[in-house]
């Protein structure tokens, strides 16, 4: 029997009505609600949540909202129209009221919970009822699930209002972590990288929460001063936010014996999992011990590579924790981030984070999630020891095939077919000592210079004799090296491939969001464009004012160079 949903298949959905047959909740109807939740969803205060998948929660809307953007290229990926933009209970919707959804929607939103380890070390204290029961989604709120085009996609509100996990917190987003949020994740996209993507970006006209931040120039480490936000809500989609946070909580409630259902929600959220992110790879028939192995090595398989590109590009994630690892193998959360700049192996730009989550720690951090993602899959194979074995064999190898990837990432961004650990090593001293712009510098190595004079605008400090010298000596032992290997127009063409030409600088963002606090959003939707082809050389009056190294006056400026989690 045909559906609407059919009918509209081929042809953008152009309106609200058109939106609602797309809906299909696989979340919310095949996991098990919170049994102490409201089916109202009017649930917003903040509680313990002993058990259960999800707690159905209404989000909050923002008075007065304001469309201020969306992706162009994931309407066209989904076959939406911009039309939609336009169209009044959309931009209700998105804006965080959805009472005017109608059938087949859901009324009702869902918040998650999911346990806390940070670099492996279990925490309960940070909850609010020293329990571990109240970790979960805070302000992020999923409003949203259907099938477009056969592809499943979950939508979720940030900033939606408080749900029970929120900690005593509004549940709000500020305009300037929104708008980073927004563009960060469009830029990931284009760059290559798995992530959840950005759908619009609405802010209220009207709604002001206070948060710590820095002042004008401020040097400070942390915020010196509370200033006045606007509210906004922005939509992030994704197959699904299943984080190893929610596979770990499900798991601990195994080990602590928390209720009789333990171990089956466990099994429910784990084969949820693998229908929404692996259902291509792992067969539906097969054992649920059979299903555990397979998923434990394709999501190393994932994460790895995650890591190995996160680190191609220099961006950070600098709160890497398991709450903060989509088990889907893709980039999430958006909020203590950054991206490389002046090249240092530590960059970390979240003040919180510290060196365990910096640049170059990325793939320890990855590793001790993934073991904290193969220990929440154990108790499911508790019956076989044979099956155990190959479960930690898996977790072993991650190491060993994590620094594989990285070699041969670090051997592609330099055009050689093999890893050359002296000239690689060589060329990291001179990046550290020279104080070279990461993604400048790889740019300019793409089109095969052959002396240092291509590479002069690279540098924050002038290049003395001596460094001179050595950038000479390795750049003729790396040509050398490449005229061996062959091809140096088609090495030339793969290393533009995959160093970009313009990152993420935070300095050049802030004037974006600060322009959109007085209502204008040009800035906005230029970086937009840019960030869609980061590959690609913009006109020269576009290239000069993106692809440029970061002004002395922001070294060391907080809210730039470094920054809370303050959103």
């Amino acid at each position: 029997m045909s559906t609407k949903s059919d009918s509209l298949k081929g042809k953008l959905t152009e309106n609200f009505s058109e939106f609602s047959q797309l809906s299909n909740y696989s979340f919310m109807n095949s996991l098990k609600a919170d049994p102490q939740s409201t089916k109202d969803g009017n649930d917003h205060k903040p509680r313990s949540v002993y058990s259960g998948h999800y707690v159905p929660v209404v989000p909050t809307a923002i008075p007065e909202p304001e469309y201020i953007s969306h992706s162009n290229k994931l309407f066209k990926e989904l076959r939406l129209s911009s039309d939609l933009t336009k169209d009044k209970n959309f931009c209700r919707f998105f804006s965080g009221d959805i009472s005017v959804a109608s059938y087949p929607m859901s009324p009702v939103g869902w918040a998650t919970g999911y346990a806390l380890s940070i670099y492996g070390t279990e925490y309960t204290q940070q909850c609010p009822f020293g329990t571990g029961n109240g970790y979960g989604d805070g302000r992020a709120i999923s409003v949203f699930e259907g099938l477009f085009n056969g592809k499943r996609m979950e939508m979720q509100l940030k900033g939606g209002g408080p749900t029970p996990y929120c900690r005593g917190a509004d549940g709000r987003a500020v305009l300037r972590s929104s708008v980073r949020e927004f563009l960060a994740q469009e830029l990931m996209d284009a760059l290559g990288i798995p992530t959840s993507r950005s759908l619009t970006l609405y802010v209220s006209r009207s709604e002001i929460v206070r948060r710590p931040w820095y002042s004008k120039g401020s040097r400070y480490f942390e915020p010196d001063i509370m200033i006045d936000n606007q509210a906004a809500i922005t939509t992030r989609v994704a197959p699904s936010f299943l984080r190893v946070g929610q596979i770990e909580l499900f798991a601990r409630r195994v080990r602590n014996n928390a209720h009789d259902e333990a171990l089956n929600e466990l099994k429910m959220i784990v084969q949820h999992l693998i229908d929404r992110n692996y259902k291509d790879e792992i067969g539906y028939e097969i054992s649920i011990e059979s299903k555990v192995i397979k998923l434990a090595s394709l999501f190393r398989s994932r994460l790895i590579s995650l890591i190995a590109n996160w680190m191609r590009v220099g961006y950070c994630q600098g709160n890497f924790n398991s709450d903060n690892c989509a088990a889907g193998g893709y980039t999430l959360d958006y909020g203590p981030f950054g991206f490389c700049e002046l090249f240092d192996p530590r960059f970390q730009p979240w003040t919180g984070g510290g060196e365990h989550f910096s640049f170059f720690n990325q793939p320890s951090a990855a590793a001790i999630n993934f073991k904290t993602f193969c220990s929440s899959l154990s108790p499911l194979l508790s019956e076989s020891k044979q099956d155990q074995e190959k479960l930690d064999q898996i977790e072993k190898d991650f190491f060993e095939l994590m620094n594989k990837e990285l070699m041969k990432m670090w051997a592609n961004k330099l055009g050689l077919e093999h890893y050359n650990e002296t000239l690689i090593n060589e060329f990291f001293n001179l990046m550290v000592i020279s104080k070279a712009d990461y993604t400048i510098l790889f740019r300019k190595l793409s089109e095969i210079p052959y002396n240092l004079d291509s590479l002069k605008d690279c540098f924050y400090l002038p290049i003395n004799d001596e460094l001179n010298n050595r950038w000479e000596l390795w750049l003729e032992n790396w040509q050398s090296v490449l005229k061996k290997e062959g091809n140096i127009k088609a090495k030339s063409a793969s290393m533009k491939s995959l160093n970009p030409v313009y990152t993420w600088r935070e300095w050049m963002v802030v004037p974006a969001y600060e322009e959109a606090e007085k209502g204008n959003y040009k800035k906005i939707k230029e970086l937009q464009d840019v960030f869609s082809n980061p590959y690609v050389e913009q006109p020269p009056e576009i290239d000069q004012k993106y692809n440029r190294l970061k002004p002395s006056q922001y070294f060391n400026y907080g809210g730039v160079s470094h920054y809370s989690c303050s959103s």
